[in-house]
């Protein structure tokens, strides 16, 4: 991604960023109900807005600036993680980096096993880096879902780099049964965290750095957008 940015005058103008757009740009999927639903809140939904505030310090959370399709680069093999969204705010307190990923009725990818079927050098370097930046075990286990891993050590690496003091994963689901939340319910396990729709929750990674996760359910009028 290069750092010129330039301002989104409508939902359309995300599908342009999407590595399959005619595959991906369609009505009832994730990334155009996302598009649509953002747009128009120009910035952070009210629906992601009240779930976090349920976390002190991200009460009075401002949007600065969101970007679609944000692509962070990890190391190791593999692809960057490509945030659907990724927002840097602001409380009174500070900086914060926010990781969205949509959902509709899509899964979360591959399974850690699944992924590191094939032992390769490469490989075991992406998720020893994962693990690390988590605080997690290596390796950890085979029945959590890979994109889960990298979307959450990607909003750490720009909290990291914006010297943001609170770093967050959200699920923005529209869903209207909630789809693959046992998954994500899962990966919170990893943390002795548990949660369900609309409810956030934070563990410490790092003295100077927190980290939250909120599955959110998205306004399903956007299925229709």
């Amino acid at each position: 991604m290069g750092k010129i940015l330039i301002p989104a005058s409508g939902p359309e103008d995300w599908k342009r960023f999407l590595a399959e757009p005619e595959k991906h740009w369609k009505k009832g999927y994730s990334a155009r109900s996302l598009a649509y639903c953002w747009q128009e809140a120009d910035g952070i939904p009210q629906e992601i807005l009240s779930v976090l505030e349920q976390i002190p310090s991200l009460r009075g959370l401002n949007t600065i600036f969101a970007i679609p399709e944000h692509k962070v680069p990890l190391p190791g093999r593999g692809n960057s993680s490509q945030n659907d969204v990724w927002v840097l705010g602001e409380t009174k307190d500070g900086l914060v980096s926010i990781a969205v990923e949509g959902k509709v009725s899509e899964p979360f990818g591959p399974t850690v096993g699944e992924w590191f079927s094939e032992h390769t050098p490469g490989k075991e370097k992406r998720l020893k880096f994962l693990c690390s930046e988590l605080g997690l075990a290596f390796p950890p286990p085979e029945g959590i879902r890979y994109q889960l891993l990298h979307r959450t050590v990607s909003t750490i690496i720009e909290a990291k780099r914006f010297h943001a003091k609170d770093a967050v994963m959200v699920v923005h689901s529209f869903s209207k049964t909630n789809e693959w939340l046992e998954d994500y319910q899962a990966f919170l396990s990893l943390f002795g965290l548990k949660a369900g729709v609309d409810q956030a929750v934070s563990t410490s990674i790092a003295p100077d750095l927190t980290l939250h996760f909120a599955w959110v359910h998205g306004a399903e009028k956007y299925l229709e957008m």
